[in-house]
């Protein structure tokens, strides 16, 4: 089934359109947002007046951070509940707007939104969501999808529900100029590990294949450009445009499921060190590729011939490797302000088993941990 219910708003100045969409879902707005960009960039200057030009009333909630945690969504849904909200907005990146579509499913209960997380309840009811993007990365604004981690229990997970699209996003790629360059750059990596994540997917759909590897050599092009002219317009709203194609289910059309097993991976970095999402992907992608090039050498020989023109898996990772490493992206965790001796390596395997670390296409051992960490260092 092919189902997006997500309006998407595009281009400059388009937040001044954010009120007339707000108006109808309700008088009162819990305003979702991080640490403080959005004030710089202008995203929450343009958002409180747009809703207050529609008369919505505001309640704020601040100081959600990169790689959320779930203590975050639930004092926000408190606040949310006690102060009668009856919409959500975010403004934000991933890490916000994937924060604000649990607590838009935790406001209308009276338990811990991580039990959505986990899966041990499913929401019945949600408030509307409206989001304001200001980081082009994981592609949260048009799906149905979030992560949130508890740092008590050292899992990070990822789970969805219809009910958890946004109703309407706001896309206006000049709020990515303030991002600084390393988030830049971790956001390119993202995208491009969204798209591989279906390329690695089970199914033969030689069309999603296509968009997959056009939306891989969109961020090839364009992304390299970006960090050299960080302050051009129309390279932002490329990548922002790709990003946000890259995870809104075209990547998984025809196909039964992404793999999805690099991202644990890169989960149980962020959980343990607190290394961007982005970061940890060009970590764990090639270590993963390298894994796998036996075990499905055909896949990697059909992204070789379709991104390089070249049939060689250990090349095709090379090359991926030297694009991540022209965005200044890391390929291992000593490039991070990580431990990297034998007690860390013990201590991301233990968080690696307590994540149940797999992918859904492709199985992941214990001792494929043990190669990957080895690979990873």
């Amino acid at each position: 089934m092919i189902y997006n219910p997500v309006k998407v708003h595009f281009g400059k100045d388009v937040v001044s359109k954010l009120g007339k969409a707000a108006t109808p879902l309700g008088k009162k707005a819990l305003l979702v947002y991080g640490k403080g960009s959005v004030k710089r960039n202008g995203a929450y200057d343009q958002t409180v007046a747009a809703l207050r030009e529609g008369g919505v009333e505001i309640v704020e909630f601040d100081g959600i951070k990169s790689n959320p945690v779930i203590e975050d969504v639930d004092k926000a849904a408190a606040l949310g509940r006690s102060e009668n909200v009856d919409m959500v907005v975010a403004v934000g990146g991933g890490s916000v707007i994937d924060s604000a579509k649990y607590i838009a499913i935790s406001i209308p209960v009276d338990h811990s939104g991580w039990e959505f997380a986990i899966g041990d309840k499913k929401p019945s009811e949600a408030l509307p969501l409206i989001a304001v993007l200001t980081l082009a990365a994981t592609g949260t604004e048009m799906n149905a999808v979030a992560v949130v981690q508890s740092d008590k229990e050292k899992k990070k997970v990822g789970n969805g529900h219809p009910l958890m699209f946004p109703k309407h996003s706001f896309l206006d790629p000049s709020f990515t100029r303030s991002v600084p360059e390393n988030y830049t750059a971790y956001g390119v990596v993202d995208l491009v590990a969204h798209a591989l994540e279906g390329w690695f997917g089970d199914g033969d759909a030689t069309l999603t294949d296509k968009f997959i590897l056009s939306i891989i050599r969109e961020a090839m092009e364009y992304g390299p450009a970006l960090m050299k002219d960080p302050e051009n317009y129309q390279l932002r709203a490329k990548i922002m445009f790709a990003a946000t194609m890259a995870l809104n289910g075209l990547t998984a059309q025809g196909k039964k499921s992404g793999d999805w097993g690099t991202h644990g991976i890169g989960h149980a970095m962020s959980v343990l060190w607190d290394i961007p999402h982005g970061a940890s992907l060009s970590i764990a992608f090639p270590a993963w590729m390298k894994l796998q090039k036996e075990r499905i050498p055909e896949r990697l020989i059909k992204l070789g011939e379709g991104l390089f023109g070249i049939s060689d898996p250990d090349e095709t990772i090379r090359r991926l490797e030297e694009f991540f490493s022209s965005l200044n992206s890391p390929l291992k965790i000593s490039d991070m302000d990580a431990p990297t001796g034998p007690a860390a390596k013990e201590e991301l395997l233990e968080v690696m088993r307590i994540n149940k670390v797999s992918g859904f296409c492709h199985e992941l051992s214990e001792e494929d941990h043990r190669v990957l960490v080895d690979s990873m260092m």
